[in-house]
């Protein structure tokens, strides 16, 4: 399976697949603690952000990250000729970090080992932006800092603006997709339900 798990669960622009990795690759994991790590941030996070968003709009701005994370790691690897493969939700999840933090910038947070050292959501918020700024200028390889750049400018834009340019009009959207299947079904297309 190494083969299938290289091909659509990581994410390189320099890969033959190009578009499904870019949601798939944000749930592969390295390993069973880069993954736990990962999941204990979202964790942390969810509840928050699901009573910002709902449940719907989390899921479709969550799974939206990964591909708009992904499409910025893209860009970068292919303007800084630096291509090799990444994987990870840390995108995605940098995209509801950075919607909390930007939402309830005073909200207090720690770090997991040391919570006696607490700070604001939103100095946390700036500090994770400008060390993946640093690592991305500097080119340093632990991280895809670009892809979560690209997630946290994401979830600081929905955040600000996405919500009301695209959740809060998605009606007339739902109103067509519902005509033009309600259609296809009386010519017979649509299969039965």
């Amino acid at each position: 399976m190494q083969r299938t798990m290289i091909t659509y669960f990581t994410s390189n622009p320099a890969s033959r697949v190009l578009c499904s990795p870019m949601l798939l690759s944000t749930f592969s994991h390295f390993s069973l603690f880069h993954m736990a790590a990962n999941m204990y941030v979202l964790w942390s996070f969810s509840s928050s952000i699901v009573s910002l968003l709902g449940r719907e709009q989390f899921m479709a701005v969550y799974l939206s990250a990964g591909v708009i994370s992904t499409f910025v790691s893209y860009v970068s690897k292919v303007t800084t000729g630096r291509f090799g493969p990444s994987l990870g939700a840390s995108g995605a999840i940098m995209t509801i970090l950075a919607a909390v933090c930007t939402k309830m910038p005073e909200a207090k947070l720690a770090i997991i080992l040391l919570p006696m050292f607490t700070f604001t959501a939103g100095n946390a918020l700036k500090a994770i932006i400008a060390m993946d700024t640093a690592g991305l200028v500097l080119g340093w390889k632990f991280f895809d800092h670009a892809a979560h750049l690209g997630g946290a400018l994401f979830g600081i834009w929905y955040v600000t603006y996405g919500h009301e340019l695209i959740w809060k009009n998605r009606e007339p959207l739902v109103k067509a997709w519902h005509e033009m299947r309600s259609k296809s079904r009386g010519k017979g297309g649509g299969g039965s339900h």
